[in-house]
């Protein structure tokens, strides 16, 4: 059985930011589904929870998980929600793990920060949308320019899923994890601020990052980001092979 690719987006955003992952591994056959999260793209209006969103996750998985071992993807608030969901109590059907530009616990005097200035932005004309266009024109290739903003930007849900995001666990979480792990953060990602923190938690993860990238690393560099994604899918791929030889007498 093939590995199955569950792509989960970050905040304000939706499963377009995934089209350049998602026409590579179709290039090569790979199964792949882009998740949209309660207030984001096509469930724009719906009301965001935790327990929808890793109730999301955890129905996308379960459906690929039926044909294959399942390499979790998530990116910004997609991948803390990730830590979250294979960290948990009960330890979900997936195979590996990418956990991209999200070494930051989502709490305390940042959070507050993050909050404070999105709330500034909000009240600009056009809601700062403007800013948003200034800073994708400036910095990410033409191809990919689009994908964020293809399933609308989800303004009214940001504040609310913040919030939200605090209440996560996220040090227990990523101690629990034993699979293959991946973090993965643009060279100038501002959430790499708890990232000797996350290495700690979880010894056996591999580091990788992204040289003259920021947050949106996903879509500033997506030949290098589709590489790792790579690396992901033949890693896991050994691994299952391994567990499968093992216990063959």
């Amino acid at each position: 059985m093939s590995v199955q690719i569950v792509l989960v987006h970050g905040i304000r955003t939706s499963a377009t930011m995934w089209r350049a992952q998602l026409a590579h591994l179709e290039e090569r056959g790979i199964p792949a589904t882009a998740v949209d999260l309660p207030g984001h793209g096509t469930r724009m209006q719906e009301d965001f929870t935790l327990h929808e969103a890793l109730h999301t996750i955890d129905a996308a998985v379960r459906a690929a998980a039926e044909k294959g071992p399942v390499l979790l993807v998530g990116h910004s608030m997609g991948g803390l929600l990730s830590l979250a969901y294979v960290g948990g109590a009960q330890t979900p059907p997936v195979a590996g793990l990418v956990a991209a530009s999200c070494t930051a616990l989502p709490h305390g005097t940042s959070l507050a920060a993050y909050r404070l200035i999105a709330r500034a932005v909000d009240r600009l004309p056009d809601r700062g949308m403007w800013i948003t266009d200034r800073i994708l024109d400036a910095t990410i290739p033409h191809e990919t320019r689009g994908d964020f903003a293809a399933g609308g930007y989800a303004l009214d849900t940001q504040d609310t899923a913040l919030r939200n995001l605090a209440a996560l666990d996220l040090a227990t979480a990523v101690q629990r994890i034993r699979i293959p792990l991946w973090f993965v953060n643009g060279q100038y990602d501002q959430l790499r601020v708890n990232e000797s923190l996350f290495r700690r938690l979880a010894p056996h993860a591999e580091l990788i990052v992204v040289p003259r990238t920021t947050h949106l690393v996903t879509a500033m560099r997506p030949q290098v980001f589709n590489a790792v994604l790579r690396l992901a899918i033949a890693t896991v791929e050994a691994t299952v092979t391994e567990t499968a030889d093992a216990r063959t007498p």
